[in-house]
């Protein structure tokens, strides 16, 4: 603590004796040994202390009603766990992720923060554990062990229900909506980045939006088990010095303040013991990871150019593309995606990881996981919700590209085969490829169809199969 002089101090007890705090920082004793024990580095996720300060107050009422805490303790602790909620006291909850594998440190932060708050509430000094203390009211009927999970399914469920899912929901209608604007524009279909047959354009925007929205229904099954939570368990999921009525009275109360359908753990020796259910959000996420990076992937290619690319659609210009060319502008909302997608895959294996870790009673990864799925959340949500507003958004068609690339596409020729025959449609393409004319001209010369045969047989918009409506 260099550069602090004494009377910038106050002494704090432990059981490992006295340790020096700031004297302008509510912490206590544990916290401080914390930050001189461990890395500093990625802070803990403010969702989750929030969720622990949410728990706590909720704790703190239930307590006083069992008769477990005085009425005036609890309404002290309740008193500064909403401001702990609100993100008035953010500024005390200094620790990284680094610490024990269970989130000891940060919830010995949260009670001694809540309890040094308390007495400043009360009138008194912070640091003397009166009128509140840290363990025996501010923890009373919990253990590290089945509060930081608690915390971890709330602050996901949150950032799921109100971040990830909607901002995918708005991005699926906006392409959905392009999907029917666009449904009448036929266009050249590609397979292995080769000319295919015809497609419309909405057709393939109809499949950017089917595949949204089959990851966002994934997310919608991974949110379920969220909704558990394996408070009462205590140490390893036994309810040790734990009322027996705390677990579903504290719950009921989470329920009604976040409007979220929490429900006791059904088993809560599993929900302290592994993750399975974190697993397999992250696991949801890769997958919307995969398709956001598919379609951002096919629309900047279908921008690419203008002039010499493909360019059959053109994007909003947001902002210049180089520092040395002028007028030239990037697919850089297409690729911010991309790099999201990209670093939620990467994460989506640490977690994996991280669930398969811990032994026996206890997974030894949860601030790890924590954080990584929050990562994974919000970055998917800021770079969806970014993406659709800057690039989906005002996308357009280049009707005029997209008419040209049809008509000179060889894959025409397909509509051919079933008239004249595989082998020969094939002669006809090689022979058009080769001689750089049309199918149409192909025809004529080797006397396979007349240009009027070959006109009624070859219609681009038959070959695209029925559009809405039809």
């Amino acid at each position: 603590m260099s550069g602090r002089s004494d009377d910038m101090m106050r002494v704090e007890v432990d059981s490992l004796g006295t340790v020096q705090v700031p004297r302008d920082r509510l912490w206590g004793a544990q916290t401080q040994r914390a930050l001189e024990n461990f890395p500093q580095g990625e802070g803990m996720p403010v969702p989750i202390v929030r969720a622990m300060c949410r728990i706590k107050g909720a704790a703190a009422r239930v307590n006083a009603r069992l008769g477990l805490v005085p009425q005036a303790v609890a309404t002290l602790v309740d008193r500064a766990a909403r401001g702990g909620v609100g993100g008035h006291l953010d500024e005390h909850f200094p620790l990284s992720i680094w610490q024990s594998g269970s989130g000891t440190q940060t919830n010995m932060n949260v009670n001694e923060v809540l309890a040094n708050r308390a007495a400043q509430l009360a009138g008194e000094e912070p640091g003397r554990k009166t009128p509140v203390h840290p363990n025996d009211h501010v923890n009373r009927c919990q253990s590290t062990n089945d509060v930081f999970p608690a915390a971890m399914h709330m602050a996901t469920a949150d950032a799921l229900a109100s971040g990830v899912i909607p901002t995918a929901e708005a991005l699926s209608a906006e392409l959905a909506a392009r999907a029917e604007a666009w449904s009448g524009i036929v266009k050249i279909g590609r397979t292995h980045l080769m000319d295919a047959v015809p497609i419309t354009l909405g057709q393939e925007f109809s499949g950017y939006a089917a595949q949204v929205d089959a990851a966002t229904e994934g997310l919608r099954r991974a949110l379920t088990p969220l909704w558990e939570l394996p408070l009462g368990g205590t140490a390893v999921g036994t309810g040790l010095n734990a009322h027996p009525e705390f677990a579903r009275l504290v719950i009921d109360e989470l329920a009604r303040e976040t409007g979220y359908p929490f429900i006791p753990a059904r088993n809560r020796f599993a929900l302290i013991a592994a993750h399975d259910a974190l697993g397999g959000v992250s696991a949801a996420m890769r997958t919307l990871a995969c398709a956001l990076n598919k379609i951002a992937n096919d629309i900047r290619w279908l921008a690419s150019g203008p002039a010499c690319g493909i360019g059959e659609l053109r994007l909003p210009a947001n902002e210049p593309g180089s520092s040395i060319m002028p007028g030239k502008v990037n697919p850089s909302q297409c690729e911010v995606l991309c790099m999201a997608c990209m670093q939620v895959v990467g994460l989506d294996a640490v977690v994996a990881a991280a669930c398969a870790q811990g032994n026996f009673e206890l997974n030894v990864c949860k601030p790890l996981i924590a954080f990584d799925v929050l990562t994974q959340c919000r970055i998917l949500a800021e770079s969806t919700a970014s993406f659709t507003a800057r690039a989906v958004v005002g996308l357009e068609p280049d009707e005029g590209r997209i008419a040209a690339h049809v008509s000179r596409s060889l894959m025409l020729v397909t509509a051919l085969a079933p008239v004249v025959g595989y082998d020969v449609a094939a002669r006809v393409a090689k022979f058009a490829q080769e001689r750089h004319v049309s199918l149409r001209e192909a025809c004529v010369a080797l006397d396979v169809l007349s240009g009027e045969e070959f006109d009624a047989i070859v219609r681009p918009l038959d070959m695209v199969g029925p559009l809405p409506g039809d």
